[in-house]
């Protein structure tokens, strides 16, 4: 039997178009228009840096709105593996059919319920104790909106292509003002100046590992919490609730993988570029740590940021238990975790 490579490009990004469709709207006007750009890009072959012609994005923009129209209430399609059919987030048994031909198909529930799927070629496939951890490189198929790395499971998907991408739109947008900050310490910690394509070339390799890590923290933090965490977070409604429940569970990650792991290593451009994305509620709720950061800043050799992370551990670890007691209160529990968010016990 051999793949009909051509209808399973044409099935998964059917499949993410029907997902954009229903969620894309979703974003903020800024985010949405920024997103966009960059899978204009991504779909026509532009490289990172070329500048884009405004008139042609809008007429694309047009035309992918369209589309969408026509598939708000599409249901997804079966994807055709080797003379079989698989429905679409039968992501475990289409990647068993597709290891031979070095692809990497992913699946799964993304931020505020979005169905997320994306089809790249393999590069390559390692193990961490129980951990799977499949690399991708370049993507056929994807959506607009894809993480650079997941957990499914055991499996952590990290998405290369997606990730260069992800970091050269963050650098575009910083770029307009060139704010100081962690994010200018990364790219001098790469020689963005120096060359610029190169750098994000680099920093994508380098700060793989630093997204590796997070999903291995991810694992731990799931194995604390079982499956009713996701089944909390898959019944809320609104995004209030989602947001301050993520930004709790990322905390507790990076509490007890990545940043003890980081700061073990002394990678210091990798700190870095962690806290140039310790951002929204996840630096709200943790105040001590970006304490912890201008004082490593400034000559401090580790201590405030482990003095941060080793109670970071205990207090983020209760905070999900609290919230996993409320989900089982019953009730508008959803209400009452999204209340919390003002509570100055929240914090850390």
């Amino acid at each position: 039997m051999t793949l009909d490579f051509g209808r399973l490009v044409a099935a998964v990004q059917t499949n993410c178009n029907i997902s954009d469709a229903r969620h894309a709207r979703d974003l903020t006007l800024c985010t949405y228009l920024l997103e966009m750009r960059e899978f204009y890009r991504w779909e026509c072959g532009k490289p990172y840096s070329e500048k884009l012609a405004r008139a042609e994005v809008g007429k694309w923009i047009a035309r992918r709105e369209a589309l969408w129209e026509t598939l708000e209430d599409a249901e997804f399609v079966a994807l055709p593996v080797k003379e079989r059919e698989f429905e679409a987030f039968a992501a475990a048994a289409v990647n068993d059919l597709l290891a031979s031909y070095g692809l990497v198909y992913g699946a799964g529930i993304g931020r505020f319920g979005k169905p997320q799927f994306f089809l790249g070629r393999l590069g390559r496939n390692e193990y961490r104790d129980e951990a799977r951890i499949l690399v991708t490189e370049r993507e056929y198929a994807r959506d607009l909106s894809p993480p650079p790395a997941a957990l499914l499971g055991n499996t952590i998907f990290l998405r290369q292509e997606s990730f260069k991408r992800w970091l050269w739109e963050k650098i575009e947008t910083w770029g307009v003002r060139k704010p100081g900050g962690a994010l200018k310490e990364t790219l001098d910690a790469y020689r963005f100046d120096a060359d610029p394509c190169l750098a994000v070339e680099h920093m994508a390799d380098a700060e793989s590992e630093t997204l590796i890590l997070h999903e291995l923290g991810e694992l731990e933090a799931g194995k604390m919490l079982g499956v009713e965490w996701e089944e909390m977070r898959a019944g809320f409604t609104g995004r209030r609730a989602e947001l301050f429940v993520r930004a709790v569970r990322d905390n507790l990650a990076d509490c007890l993988v990545t940043l003890p792991a980081l700061i073990e290593r002394n990678a210091v451009a990798s700190i870095h570029f962690w806290f140039s994305n310790f951002d929204g509620m996840r630096r709200e709720l943790f105040p001590r740590m970006a304490s912890a950061y201008a004082a490593w800043r400034d000559g401090d050799d580790g201590c405030a940021l482990r003095a941060a992370f080793l109670p970071g551990r205990e207090h983020w670890g209760e905070s999900c238990h609290r919230l996993l007691v409320l989900h089982r209160s019953g009730g508008d529990s959803e209400a009452a975790i999204g209340s919390l968010i003002d509570l100055p016990d929240a914090r850390l």
